[in-house]
């Protein structure tokens, strides 16, 4: 039972602080530099292929069309809109673009469906994925691209950038917790990708080579982690890079942001039965990084219930058990209060309804502005619920 206690503890403390701790160790003594492109004259830039995947977006996509339609990349670029399943007026949206847009309309298929049919239309060397709602900044294709300079990059994620009413703004206006938690992760892909490759894209910024791309399958829940991982798994490296910016707006309510929560720890389950060589240490090239970061969270859930549970029956035997139980106990029942009061605040609290999104999946592994209490609650709470099943 000590043993078991301790060993759940340890779990926790090396997925949150000792991963991070040996990555930085790690990063600061075998770096992977890029060789990024640099914008001289006569440098040829790779032609693009910029896919949007949306359904019922004809009120976004004009601006989102015009934010594409003036980056500064200087290259060829083409912009692929699929629209799926539609009912909204989406081509007549965007009647305006027919000369600078290709669109493609499918009956409602799901979101990997129309992103298979933007990537099998696509002649660009380059695929960029983004989605309607967010914007780029104006040099983002370019920041991308650049680093498909360095023949060892298969991929690249761009950095995520949430707004609040529509200003830009740093991480600390979405709230200190968030963002301190929001800035931990990126900190984490930032590493990862120095010392090789990061663990998955931003869904509102990323590109790989054309050549490299697999199709989706249509069950797929996070297309912006499987698809880079199978570029990892290729031999290619998938990095980040900060520089490469796309904004969005910050949800104003935890229920959007839990519906979101869930669906991502569905998907991070589902890519281990899409793809189990990440399981498989001399198959994946990023087998450490992945056990300890993308693995070590969904065991994290099951090492709290553990350390609760053996802390409760020690108890009576320590006082060091008994605090360990108190200190649980009051944490629970804090994250508990916080969500019923949040729960009577929204109640209280009218809100206009949003457009419709694009998908009803929404992109899978943004960057996750969720402080660590609602993290591991959420998973606590799924976790529960299939125990209970």
């Amino acid at each position: 039972m000590v043993t078991l206690f301790w060993a759940s503890v340890a779990i926790v403390a090396y997925v949150y602080a000792g991963y991070p701790a040996l990555l930085g160790l790690w990063s600061s003594v075998a770096a992977r530099p890029i060789r990024k492109q640099r914008s001289l004259p006569g440098v040829v830039y790779p032609p693009v292929s910029i896919i949007v995947a949306a359904r019922n977006e004809a009120a976004r996509l004009p601006a989102r069309i015009r934010n594409l339609l003036d980056q500064d990349y200087p290259g060829p670029v083409e912009i692929i809109v699929v629209s799926d399943g539609s009912t909204d007026g989406t081509p007549a949206a965007l009647e305006r673009f027919r000369a600078a847009v290709r669109l493609i309309e499918l009956p409602q298929g799901g979101k990997p469906r129309a992103v298979n049919a933007g990537a099998a239309a696509a002649t660009g060397e380059i695929l960029v994925f983004a989605d309607a709602r967010q914007r780029f900044a104006l040099d983002a294709v370019r920041q991308l691209v650049a680093n498909f300079a360095d023949p060892t990059v298969g991929g690249v994620t761009g950095e995520l950038m949430l707004d609040v009413e529509g200003d830009a703004t740093v991480e600390a206006s979405i709230g200190e917790g968030v963002g301190l938690y929001w800035k931990y992760e990126k900190w984490l892909r930032r590493h990862e990708s120095r010392v090789g490759s990061t663990l998955g894209a931003t869904g509102a910024i990323y590109a790989l080579r054309r050549a490299l791309w697999q199709p989706l399958p249509a069950e797929a829940l996070l297309d912006d982690v499987l698809a880079p991982m199978r570029v990892v798994l290729a031999g290619h490296r998938m990095v980040f890079d900060d520089a490469a910016k796309a904004f969005d707006r910050a949800e104003p309510d935890s229920a959007t942001e839990s519906r979101r929560k869930t669906r991502t720890l569905a998907g991070n389950y589902q890519i281990l039965s899409l793809e189990p060589r990440l399981l498989v240490p001399f198959a994946n090239p990023v087998w450490g990084q992945y056990v300890s970061h993308k693995l070590g969270r969904l065991i994290v859930p099951w090492a709290l219930i553990v350390a609760l549970l053996t802390s409760a029956v020690l108890a009576p035997r320590s006082w060091v058990y008994a605090v360990a139980l108190m200190l649980q106990l009051c944490l629970y029942g804090l994250a508990a209060f916080g969500m019923w009061a949040e729960s009577r605040e929204l109640s209280r609290t009218p809100r206009t309804p949003d457009p419709p999104p694009d998908h009803p999946s929404e992109p899978g592994d943004r960057l996750d502005p969720t402080p660590p209490c609602t993290d591991i609650k959420l998973k606590l709470e799924l976790t529960l619920r299939e125990f209970l099943r």
